[in-house]
C-alpha cells in the first residue's frame, strides 16, 4: 500500500485522545505522520500541508481539534482527500463545541466526524475508506470484525453460563 494517513492536531494536549487513532492505523499496517497545526495560529502551515497532502502520498487526513474546533474544515477547504474530524472534550462544553464546530460544514467541503474523542472510530473509518482499493485492508478489516463478533459471542456465553444474573 503506498498511501498513508495524516493526523493534525490543533494543539498537543490532544495527544492522549489522538494516541488512539494512531495505534489502530499502525496495527493496520498503515504509516501515519501526526503534525501540530492550528487553523488559527498557523493558518498558512494548515492550507500548504493540506493543499500538498495528496501529492505527498496521503489518502486520508484525520484532524483533532476542540473547542473552536475550525481545524478540519480548514484542511478540507484545501484538499479533495478525504478528512475525518475528532471533536476533542476540552472545554466547559465538554466537547459539544467542537463537534458542532467539525460537523456543520458548508455545502461542498465535507468533513466525516466521528463522536467526541472518537479517535479509534477515525482510525477505523480512515482504514476503510484505503481499504476501497485495497484487498490486504479489506481482509484486515473483515477479520477485525469477525474477532469482534468473537469476543462478544464469548461474553455472552460466559454470562449465559454463570447464570448468576438469574437468582
Amino acid at each position: 500500500m503506498n498511501k498513508k494517513v495524516a493526523i493534525i492536531m490543533g494543539s498537543d494536549s490532544d495527544l492522549p485522545v489522538v494516541k488512539g487513532a494512531i495505534n489502530t492505523l499502525k496495527n493496520f499496517g498503515i504509516a501515519v505522520e501526526v503534525h501540530v497545526m492550528s487553523a488559527h495560529r498557523t493558518p498558512k502551515q494548515a492550507c500548504d500541508f493540506s493543499s500538498n497532502a495528496k501529492a505527498n502520498g496521503f489518502g486520508v487526513i484525520i484532524c483533532a481539534a476542540g473547542k473552536a474546533a475550525h481545524l478540519a474544515g480548514v484542511i478540507a477547504a484545501h484538499t479533495t482527500l478525504p478528512v475525518i474530524g475528532i471533536p476533542i472534550k476540552s472545554s466547559t462544553l465538554d466537547g459539544l463545541d467542537a463537534l458542532l464546530s467539525t460537523v456543520q460544514m458548508p455545502k461542498g467541503i465535507p468533513v466525516a466526524t466521528v463522536a467526541i474523542d472518537g479517535a479509534d472510530n477515525a482510525a477505523i473509518l480512515a482504514v476503510q475508506m484505503l481499504a476501497i482499493n485495497d484487498e490486504e485492508l479489506s481482509q484486515k478489516l473483515d477479520k477485525m470484525k469477525s474477532d469482534m463478533t468473537q469476543e462478544v459471542m464469548e461474553k455472552d456465553e460466559k454470562i449465559q453460563t454463570e447464570m448468576w444474573w438469574k437468582m
